[in-house]
């Protein structure tokens, strides 16, 4: 008998809990006062407790990951649960959101839903923050972190303008069986947990990982393949099939490993839409590529679309620093902190129809003579949604001048020194839409009068026609001083790495403009890029590198 009336107070316990009081709060975003179409907000309180999801969620639409919040108020902590699969949850405790935020009530706002409500505000990353709160229900929730203290939040706004309102407010009997906690999660601590989850969001691809290149005659090749006496690495990538409709990004980390100065680099995707690719040049030699002649006679191989053959695309042009990171020690300057690498990110949304669920070769070049080179990591992402580029986008190679088989036998272009400059005729399959032409141009060489240090402007024409005329120049070099540790010092104050240049600084990315063509009919057309290249000065030679892909519907 004693043993039944010990039972009986853990009994009465358990009927307790389970008959506290539940509320069901739905909130929907808003912006300028209006709803807009999110996956609302779906809170479960109890009293000391609540419960954060989203409505996708508790409705078996799982969008992966998929977090969900616990709050404990008597403890003042949040227990987040995020489910990276339907099968594999991570959590972290938080102890400090609870905290972070210093509050100013304002006199009493009104009824909302039927409760009188008070407001108060805060802020956060600069950002006005307003709630709108009640105490009538006697328990505390909100659709987020702010103002979990005061009581049921019913409105968070950000800058007067958009946040999230509840909707409707909906008394249950029990916490439901969808609001139930994940099991089995495993516990990360916070930074872990954040990265985790910022991973799984898009889609990582890595390319290279800490590579060399460099130039030595011979150098084998490991896990990759490599051309050009180093200077030229490739590898072969499968590529997931992805929604057109997203984002992708090229992403390159490089460091000095032996090479002291600045450098062309480009990372580049074999063109495979026809017969022969730049990758027989690669393979066996680059006097099997067609040959682009000037008006000097001088042949140029692999740098021209033909009929059969397509040049490489150029994804993106980047520049190394003098010496990033391995001649650090070497310069001490007050007040001077050097950058341990150069990082080189840059949007390359146009060419996911070449890369989308197909197997690509992809490579990087940087143009050195150094036994030790250079370092590179490349990575590519892929980001679902919001791309700018409309359903039925595609690209098309046509040029690109970079001599990326420079150590292979590929001469520099120096083909703008004739009036004739670059000209050529291209077919054009079917009507084109919307024609863009992606165009990247860098100029070089020569010293005091080369065309490194001195505008010049590119001029354009297609079938005769000027489509446009622009003087790449870049005037902010100076800003890069710190990647820059071993760049010559002259007697006026500057350093070499803070000279304007044509269209390019020691240690950042040259950008592609994108010029419009309009609509092409299918046929032949002729495309002519003309710049004024300087004269060579003894062995110092002008060239330009330049590259063109036309992109259209």
């Amino acid at each position: 008998m004693k043993r039944a009336l010990l039972l009986l107070p853990v009994l009465l316990l358990c009927f307790a809990v389970s008959a506290q009081e539940t509320y069901k709060i739905t909130y929907h975003y808003f912006r300028e006062g209006a709803m807009i179409k999110q996956d609302p907000v779906v809170v479960f309180a109890q009293k000391g407790s609540s419960i954060n999801s989203k409505l996708s969620q508790i409705s078996g639409q799982t969008r992966y990951p998929a977090e969900m919040s616990q709050y404990d108020y008597a403890k003042n902590t949040v227990t987040r649960y995020t489910l990276l699969t339907a099968n594999q949850v991570i959590s972290m405790k938080d102890t400090t959101s609870l905290k972070r935020y210093s509050y100013e009530k304002l006199p009493d706002q009104g009824n909302m839903l039927g409760y009188k409500t008070f407001k108060a505000k805060t802020s956060l990353n600069s950002n006005s923050i307003e709630i709108i709160y009640t105490t009538d229900l006697g328990i505390q929730a909100a659709p987020n972190d702010v103002g979990q203290a005061f009581g049921l939040v019913l409105e968070y706004k950000v800058n007067g303008n958009s946040g999230l309102r509840a909707a409707s407010i909906e008394k249950l009997k029990s916490l439901p069986v969808e609001a139930q906690l994940p099991k089995n999660s495993v516990l990360q601590d916070e930074l872990s947990y954040k990265d985790i989850i910022w991973k799984r969001k898009f889609i990582q691809i890595p390319i290279f990982q800490n590579q060399q290149i460099c130039f030595q005659p011979g150098i084998a090749s490991d896990s990759i393949m490599r051309f050009a006496e180093g200077t030229v690495i490739l590898k072969k990538v499968k590529i997931p099939y992805v929604s057109l409709n997203s984002q992708a990004f090229i992403e390159l980390v490089q460091t000095s490993n032996g090479d002291a100065y600045d450098r062309t680099g480009s990372v580049f995707l074999i063109a495979e839409d026809q017969k022969q690719s730049f990758l027989d040049g690669m393979k066996d030699s680059v006097n099997v590529l067609p040959k682009y002649l000037d008006g000097n006679g001088q042949a140029f191989p692999g740098m021209i679309r033909t009929e059969g053959f397509s040049p490489v695309y150029e994804l993106m042009r980047f520049f190394t620093p003098f010496g990033v990171k391995h001649f650090n020690d070497r310069v001490k300057l007050k007040g001077k902190t050097w950058q341990d690498s150069a990082m080189y990110r840059q949007e390359i949304s146009e060419f996911l129809p070449e890369l989308a669920g197909k197997e690509v070769y992809i490579g990087t070049y940087i143009g050195n003579y150094d036994k030790g080179g250079h370092k590179v990591s490349l990575e590519l992402t892929i980001h679902p949604g919001r791309s700018i580029y409309p359903e039925g986008t595609k690209v098309m190679s046509l040029f690109n001048t970079t001599n990326i088989l420079e150590m292979a036998g590929q001469e520099y272009p120096t083909m703008y020194g004739h009036e004739k400059g670059l000209e050529f005729e291209f077919i054009v399959p079917a009507d084109m839409k919307n024609v863009k032409l992606r165009y990247i141009s860098t100029g070089h060489g020569g010293w005091g009068n080369g065309d490194e240090f001195n505008p010049k402007p590119n001029t354009i024409f297609l079938d005769g026609n000027k489509v446009i005329q622009f003087t790449p120049w870049r005037i902010d070099c100076g800003s890069y001083r710190l990647y820059n540790p071993v760049s010559g010092n002259f007697e006026n104050g500057l350093s070499s790495s803070d000279l304007s240049r044509s269209n390019w600084c020691p240690g950042t990315i040259t950008n592609p403009v994108y010029i419009d063509l309009g609509d092409l009919k299918a046929g032949k057309h002729i495309i002519k890029i003309h710049i004024p290249q300087g004269a060579a000065e003894g062995t110092s030679k002008s060239f330009w590198n330049t590259s063109g892909t036309l992109v259209y519907q």
